[in-house]
């Protein structure tokens, strides 16, 4: 499972790299709601969380879920400015009928309605009344917040401003100058790997959840056919054909050509998320996690996968028993579980694939033992693909 964004034949100074406020705004309220999500900054959220003052406290859970579980696409800048003033600026210059699809795709919980064709919720009386039964099944915040948005889409979103601005001076403003010289420099470093290595060692220093599929076209087949270089269509990868692939649970593809291209933005706030704003209209965007040193790099959804289903036959799981007790031989795990030599090396054949196992030679025999930080991570890597 993927998502894609095709930048075919698009140049490379289309693709930027920069801090935003709003994004990390967002991300830290992310926090806020879903502790849990994350768990190395469950000390700042306490901390956070107990000095908000009640009043503030309150609005922030009546609006939670533009940011619980899904976030809403204009908060996550695509051109990010210097100060949060500034993006919220930008965000006020978006028509109320895009800004209303966007929002109601968090309070209806389904993501279809921002790949859907251009209709309006607020022109479209089927889609009015589309969006009103999905809300209502979320809650009675959901549908309340759907109702009056509806009614006035200028007093509401005058409201989420101000809920924004009032974060600010409760607690953004100081994070956010803590946090900015780290995103800062992250985002230099990613341009600069950029332009000195290219895309793809650039991706693989962001996330190994980030990967290049395809290669460019050269540039005499490019003028030849502009209609493909342009990206208008977006399906597998072919040739000539270049992807951004990644690594979610979920299979969608858009197109960053057309949307003029794609900015990625670094976030503290953020592991183990790995957010990307794709809808319909809206130039792609991935809010990646920055790098934090002695964490462990998250691995990918189909390693975590072979993991499980290595671990999920009862022989394996067996072997893997002893093999955590210490180094044992192949001859040794057969005697201990009465098995043949044949069977033991398919099994520990299976299970050095996914990465649970580790060898080393004593003279003429090899030694197997089972990798214990890889195993004891599988919790968390399933649980950092799920969120991802």
């Amino acid at each position: 499972m993927s998502l894609t964004v095709d930048i075919t034949g698009l140049p490379a100074e289309r693709l930027l790299f920069a801090p935003s406020p709003l994004a990390e705004l967002t991300a830290m309220l992310h926090v806020l709601a879903e502790p849990a999500h994350h768990p190395s900054l469950r000390g700042w959220a306490t901390a956070t969380a107990s000095a908000i003052k009640p009043e503030l406290a309150d609005r922030l859970i009546e609006a939670d879920f533009l940011w619980r579980s899904s976030r809403a696409d204009f908060l996550v800048p695509a051109l990010p400015g210097a100060t949060l003033a500034e993006e919220l600026d930008a965000v006020d210059e978006v028509s109320d009928e895009r800004y209303a699809s966007a929002a109601l795709v968090t309070s209806c919980g389904s993501s279809r309605l921002s790949h859907r064709a251009a209709v309006s919720p607020l022109t479209d009386p089927a889609d009015r009344d589309r969006v009103r039964e999905l809300a209502l099944a979320r809650g009675p915040r959901q549908a309340a917040f759907t109702e009056r948005l509806l009614a006035d889409p200028p007093a509401v979103r005058a409201l989420i401003r101000r809920l924004r601005e009032d974060c600010e001076q409760a607690f953004f403003a100081d994070a956010w100058r803590q946090a900015l010289p780290t995103l800062a420099a992250d985002a230099r470093h990613m341009a600069d790997l950029l332009a000195r290595r290219g895309l793809a060692e650039a991706l693989a220093a962001i996330s190994p959840a980030l990967s290049l599929r395809g290669e460019p076209r050269p540039a005499a087949e490019a003028e030849a056919d502009p209609a493909s270089a342009a990206g208008a269509a977006v399906g597998p990868a072919g040739p000539g054909r270049r992807q951004i692939v990644v690594d979610k649970l979920q299979d969608n593809a858009t197109s960053a050509v057309e949307a003029g291209g794609v900015t990625f933005v670094p976030t503290v706030f953020g592991r183990p998320h790995l957010v990307v704003v794709h809808a319909r209209g809206w130039r792609p965007v991935l809010q990646y996690p920055v790098s934090e040193p002695g964490l462990a790099e998250p691995v990918s959804f189909a390693l975590v996968q072979q993991r499980l289903e290595a671990l999920a036959h009862p022989l394996r799981l067996r072997l893997a028993r002893t093999l955590a007790r210490g180094p044992h031989t192949t001859g040794e795990l057969a005697h201990a579980w009465q098995l043949t030599a044949p069977e033991v090396s398919r099994h520990l054949a299976v299970l050095r694939r996914a990465g649970l196992l580790t060898t080393r030679r004593r003279g003429r025999y090899v030694l197997y033992e089972l990798n214990l930080p890889a195993s004891a991570r599988l919790g968390t890597d399933l649980l950092e693909a799920v969120l991802r």
